[in-house]
């Protein structure tokens, strides 16, 4: 009596989860063919961008099904996604984050209908960043200077953004992207020399069964936030806040265009900052040029429904006229 393997055995290994197996296919398009999904109806485009990273759950799935069913086609199918997902994200998820700089950076969006604002603003104040941008501030706006005055003598507030600053502030001006101030412009004079600081609060995205992923307002908003980089003279850029949405979502792109992410050059996973309670996508940003970044991170969570976000970064020297010397 034979005791090895029959061929039929193993054959029946690979006709095992066939069907299944095909839909390894789904995540495979998905990230290599998202630049060709259809905006113009619910603006699904956009909504498989936001949610892209998350295609490699499939893999997982996948091989738990091939265990379950002892399938060898499904095991390799699922090789397939996860080689196309570490192609693509193996870079986002390694640790990149370094010692140094000497200038840190907050944004936070604290939720206009926060029931803890006095505890959110006292964890902003004893973030020790140098700066700290606030985005959908109300009622409560109050709340927040009265906590952050002190280690932070220079602010600006327009409509429902704010900066506050450890150094001086200059030439601050909202920004009109909005029917309401929504975002403002600021320089602010390190002692390594100005830097153009923006802050801003892109329009919600709402979801309806009618209009689908409803995303235009905050793109029409995006191009005037565009419009007013593109002229931004300044070499040293920073652009914080809340922008509803990813760096990968196509109605971005003109925001995000000519500038680098913190989080991806010197943070350490996706950074997910909404919503706070389980975070499923990073919509809060810090965007530079010109400047060196060191490292990113999320903070804990304040009772907002975002978490807030932090970034260092290295600025390059002033020459002895006070103008930012070469960047290296």
């Amino acid at each position: 009596m034979s005791t090895g393997t029959s061929p039929a055995a193993g054959l029946g290994a690979w006709r095992r989860g066939r069907h299944v197996a095909w839909l390894a296919l789904i995540p495979v398009l998905l990230l290599s063919g998202h630049a060709w999904i259809p905006d113009r109806f619910g603006h699904l485009g956009s909504l498989a961008e936001t949610f892209l990273p998350w295609t490699g759950i499939s893999v997982p799935l996948l091989l738990l099904f091939a265990a379950a069913r002892r399938s060898a086609s499904v095991a390799v199918a699922a090789l397939v996604p996860a080689v196309l997902w570490c192609s693509i994200y193996g870079g986002t998820i390694a640790d990149k984050r370094a010692d140094g700089g000497d200038l840190t950076v907050v944004t936070h969006n604290v939720n206009e209908h926060n029931p803890q604002p006095h505890r959110t603003a006292r964890a902003l104040a004893a973030s020790g960043s140098d700066m700290v941008a606030l985005e959908e501030l109300g009622d409560d706006t109050a709340v927040y200077e009265a906590a952050l005055t002190d280690r932070y003598p220079y602010h600006s507030v327009q409509g429902t953004v704010g900066l506050w600053s450890r150094y001086p502030l200059s030439d601050t001006a909202p920004v009109h992207i909005a029917p309401w101030p929504r975002a403002l412009r600021a320089t602010v004079h390190t002692p390594r020399g100005p830097i153009a600081v923006y802050v801003a609060h892109l329009l919600s995205v709402r979801f309806t069964p009618v209009s689908g992923f409803g995303t235009s307002l905050r793109d029409a908003a995006a191009q005037r936030l565009a419009t007013t980089l593109r002229a931004e003279t300044s070499p040293r850029v920073l652009v914080v806040g809340d922008f509803n949405g990813t760096t990968q979502d196509r109605g971005l792109s003109a925001v995000v265009h000519g500038l680098r992410s913190a989080q991806e050059a010197s943070g350490a996973g996706f950074g997910f900052t909404w919503p706070a309670s389980f975070p499923v996508a990073r919509i809060d940003h810090i965007l530079f040029r010109g400047l060196e970044p060191r490292s990113a991170w999320t903070l804990p969570a304040t009772g907002s429904d975002h978490l807030p976000v932090a970034a260092s970064v290295q600025l390059p020297c002033c020459d002895r006229k006070g103008s930012p010397g070469p960047i290296s």
